[in-house]
C-alpha cells in the first residue's frame, strides 16, 4: 500500500452473504471465475480496489472486465458478490476490517488467538463465495529478532493450514517494505517469508510477493521470483519510485518481469496495485494489463 491505508478505500459491511452460483469456467484451480471473458496471455490479472477508489465498485468491475482483467483484489466479504455478479472474482479477500491490520501479525504469539478467529470465520465464507485467497500479515517487529518472528509465524500459520487446506482457500501473507511505507514491518525480505513458508509446509499458506515493496528492499526481482515461486501464491505490482504506473518513469522492466513469472508456469493472480496519475486512470490500468498480457 502507498501512504494511506487500504482500509480507507474499502466499504465496511457484515459478512454472511449467500447466493446462487453462476455458470463458470475453470481457471485450473478449485475456484473458477464467473463469466466467459478472460485475460489474454498466460497470466490471470486483477486490480486492487483501493487504488481506484474514485470509481464505485460496480463501475470498477465493469471497467476491469472490459479491459480483460479477471478479478479485483482486497475486498471485504460484503463486496465479494458485487464483483462476481459482474463476471469477475474477488482475487484476494480481507478477513476483517481492522485499523491495525498491517502492523498486527503472526510474528507475535499474543496476536494468534485474534488472527486465527478472523481467519476461521472467513475461510469457509471465502470457499462459499469462490474467493481463492485471503490476506494475512507478518506484523511489526517491535524489537523481535528474525528468528523469534519466524518461529511465531510458523506456529500460528500452522494452526490455520488444516482449515485452509480443507476449504481450498490460500492464506497469503504479504511482504512489505519497511524503508519507505511501513516502518518496523518485520516481513520485509523474501528470505524471511520463505523460511516461514518452509516451516509451515502447506500449499494453502503462501506469500503475497509485492514487487513494489521487494524492489525497494532488495531488488533482484526476477531471480528471486524464479528461485522462490513455489512459495508465492499471489503478486502485486506497483512502479518504483512512487507506486505509480508501470511505465518508462519506473526503474523496473515490467514486461521482462511478466514473462519471467509466466515462464515459471505460475497459475495464480497478478494484481495491479499502483496509484494512477493519468487524467483518465483507466488508461493506466489498460496499459498495465497490456504489459502483463504475455
Amino acid at each position: 500500500m502507498e501512504l494511506r491505508s487500504r482500509r480507507e478505500f474499502l466499504a465496511v459491511g457484515a459478512v454472511g452473504l449467500a447466493g446462487a452460483l453462476l455458470p463458470r469456467r475453470s481457471f485450473g484451480s478449485r475456484f473458477p471465475v464467473p463469466g466467459s471473458h478472460f485475460a489474454a496471455g498466460r497470466l490471470k490479472q486483477a486490480v486492487c480496489r483501493w487504488t481506484y477508489d474514485k470509481l464505485s465498485l460496480p463501475e470498477l468491475a465493469k471497467a476491469a472486465k472490459g479491459i480483460g482483467l479477471a478479478g479485483i483484489d482486497l475486498l471485504q466479504p460484503n463486496e465479494w458478490d458485487v464483483v462476481r455478479d459482474a463476471g469477475l472474482v474477488c482475487s484476494m479477500g480481507y478477513p476483517t476490517d481492522r485499523k491495525d491490520f498491517l502492523s498486527t501479525g503472526f510474528n507475535d504469539r499474543a496476536n494468534h488467538a485474534m488472527l486465527l478467529t478472523e481467519l476461521e470465520r472467513t475461510i469457509p465464507l471465502a470457499a462459499q463465495h469462490q474467493v481463492p485467497n485471503v490476506i494475512a500479515m507478518f506484523g511489526n517487529r517491535a524489537g523481535k529478532s528474525d528468528a523469534a518472528g519466524i518461529a511465531a509465524s510458523i506456529e500460528g500459520l500452522s494452526k490455520i493450514k488444516p482449515l485452509a487446506e480443507q476449504h481450498g482457500v490460500t492464506v497469503c501473507v504479504e511482504l512489505l517494505n519497511s524503508k519507505v511505507d511501513h516502518k518496523d514491518y518485520q516481513g520485509d525480505h523474501t528470505a524471511f517469508g520463505v523460511e516461514v513458508m518452509k516451516g509451515v509446509g502447506s500449499p494453502r499458506v503462501k506469500l503475497l510477493y509485492d514487487i513494489y515493496h521487494m524492489q525497494i528492499m532488495e531488488g533482484d526481482v526476477i531471480r528471486t521470483i524464479r528461485d522462490n515461486v513455489a512459495y508465492i501464491g499471489h503478486f502485486h505490482t506497483g512502479g518504483v519510485p512512487g507506486r505509480h504506473e508501470l511505465d518508462g518513469k519506473q526503474e523496473l522492466n515490467w514486461r521482462a518481469i511478466a514473462n519471467a513469472i509466466a515462464d515459471t508456469n505460475y497459475t495464480g493472480f497478478v494484481a495491479h496495485e499502483f496509484v494512477p496519475t493519468a487524467s483518465d486512470p483507466l488508461t493506466s490500468l489498460k496499459a498495465a494489463y497490456e504489459v502483463f498480457a504475455v
